[in-house]
């Protein structure tokens, strides 16, 4: 078989063992955000932040939500990170944006945070959890502080060790069809 064959095999498994009704649980949270006037937090690290960004702009062009992503700030989130430390970008960012109960903060990570990897998004949980505001989340297998602290986080299956490029391919699988889900979408797609 070929590369991209074993690839693509991968894909469908995944597919095959995603938790649909975990999906299901997180447009419900997505639209309850919306209908109590709340404000999303997409936050991401490196491939996860473009992902971040690509939600926060689908969230308020095609639903409708108040959507907001740190590293889309990048002159503030590179100071924070400067001047404060990487690890403390979110925390920082989130806390001046005076989160409430109605919000929620949607992370986007291979490893979800933790202490030795993708700490900044295990502070922005810290910082969420402070305020009360719900945790969302498209995470890697292991699901780190995400899935741990998280309301409602949907974990991709490992299938064959490539875990980095499928969760960050199937975050926006996730992504589109929870902006494409009737609970959600209230402007049409250009195409």
């Amino acid at each position: 078989m070929t590369h991209t064959e074993i690839y693509l095999g991968e894909a469908r498994q995944i597919i095959e063992s995603i938790d649909g009704a975990q999906i299901e649980r997180l447009a419900s949270e997505l639209a309850t955000v919306r209908e109590n006037g709340g404000r999303v937090f997409c936050i991401g690290l490196g491939g996860s932040a473009a992902n971040a960004s690509h939600a926060t702009n689908d969230l308020r062009k095609l639903c409708g939500i108040e959507a907001y992503c740190p590293t889309d700030g990048i002159s503030e989130f590179t100071a924070r990170a400067n001047d404060e430390g990487l690890s403390s970008a979110f925390f920082g960012w989130l806390r001046v944006s005076k989160p409430r109960e109605t919000d929620a903060l949607f992370v986007f990570s291979v490893g979800g945070g933790t202490s030795s990897a993708s700490y900044a998004i295990a502070l922005g949980n810290t910082e969420a959890k402070r305020a009360g505001v719900r945790i969302l989340g498209i995470v890697g297998p292991a699901g780190g502080d995400t899935a741990k602290h998280g309301d409602c986080v949907v974990q991709i299956p490992e299938i064959a060790g490539r875990i980095t490029p499928h969760t960050e391919a199937f975050q926006m699988v996730v992504l589109h069809l929870l902006v494409s889900h009737p609970l959600l979408q209230r402007n049409p797609t250009r195409w």
